[in-house]
């Protein structure tokens, strides 16, 4: 296999935590996720500093809940989409934690995850802490427009989650078990609109697909649930299609995090994105139905788009880029 890594010896999820803010919080996934904020500042005073704190609240408790301390982690992987990761970076030097920064923008995730499954996997590290995290505030300052100009936002746009989400691997102790790991190429389609992610990540999500199955001999009924990270409505539609001309149909059991993530009451238009969309979805609903084994075999295929906002601003078009994790319930 050229791009799928499979993993003998199974990396366990032994801890995972997800946090939200109020918005997130009211959507349907809203039971499940382990802490909801009452406002998306946080008690501070930028939501630069709300996402921070967030971040850290997200990786003590995933912490907690495998059951360790901050000092039996043996290394922290860990991004966001703000410049230079200052959320995920900030973070690891209050923990004081071995550190490897990443990006894969909204697929960070899932890239956190399959690197991590590889050095437990190997044998070279015991405890790895994976974490991503986006606000809502943060990314429209950066990528957008000042929230004080209340924009108003056109159809095909998405709604950055306010969340973060952390899970601990190890080959010791319970916990759902990675089993592999396919690594997505980037691909571009020249999409422009920095307003309409959900076209421009969905054909590195349909390449990235394709490959599983074709790496590995698999087909889409193998799996209890397919879940995308935030291509919205509009991608992820796009993505069905893309993969029927590659002769792949996804049935009911194909979802994605950012359409599924808000009623249609919350007015986010196409739904929700950002690198806590997957990473909270994953770490609350996701993980907790694998527990209870409602579900027994996912696979886990968050997107980004690899663009900065001075590409943007210089009419590049916007690469895609997306991971795919296979996640099953394991025991007996």
């Amino acid at each position: 296999m050229n791009q799928t890594v499979e993993f003998r010896n199974r990396p366990k999820i032994i801890g995972s935590y997800s946090i939200v803010g109020p918005k997130e919080g009211a959507g349907p996934f809203g039971s499940y996720f382990d802490y909801v904020m009452k406002n998306d500042l946080f008690g501070e005073k930028t939501y630069e500093l709300a996402e921070r704190k967030m971040f850290e609240q997200a990786v003590t408790g995933a912490i907690e809940s495998a059951g360790l301390t901050a000092s039996q982690i043996n290394l922290m992987l860990a991004g966001d989409l703000l410049n230079q990761i200052i959320s995920s970076s900030f973070t690891a030097r209050d923990f004081s934690l071995p550190y490897l920064g990443i990006f894969g923008a909204c697929s960070t995730m899932a890239e956190t995850l399959a690197v991590g499954a590889m050095m437990v996997n190997g044998g070279h590290f015991g405890n790895i802490l994976c974490a991503t995290g986006s606000h809502f505030s943060t990314a429209e300052r950066q990528f957008r427009f000042p929230l004080e100009l209340g924009n108003q936002r056109v159809p095909t746009s998405q709604w950055t989650v306010t969340a973060a989400g952390a899970s601990v691997l190890s080959l010791e102790g319970k916990g759902p078990e990675i089993t592999m790991a396919t690594f997505g190429k980037v691909v571009d389609f020249g999409i422009v609109d920095v307003n309409n992610m959900g076209a421009a990540m969905a054909p590195a999500a349909a390449e990235t697909i394709f490959t599983h199955f074709n790496e590995t001999g698999r087909k889409p009924t193998d799996y209890d649930l397919i879940v995308t990270g935030d291509l919205g409505k509009l991608g992820a539609e796009i993505l069905v299609d893309l993969l029927e001309d590659k002769g792949i149909k996804l049935g009911p059991n194909y979802s994605d995090c950012g359409h599924s993530y808000f009623t249609r009451e919350q007015d986010t238009m196409c739904g929700g994105s950002g690198c806590g969309a997957s990473a909270s979805v994953l770490n609350g609903y996701i993980i907790k139905k694998l527990k209870k084994r409602e579900l027994k075999r996912v696979l886990f295929v968050p997107t980004g788009a690899l663009m900065s906002t001075t590409a943007s601003q210089q009419g590049e078009s916007i690469p895609g880029i997306s991971h795919a994790i296979v996640i099953e319930a394991g025991g007996k």
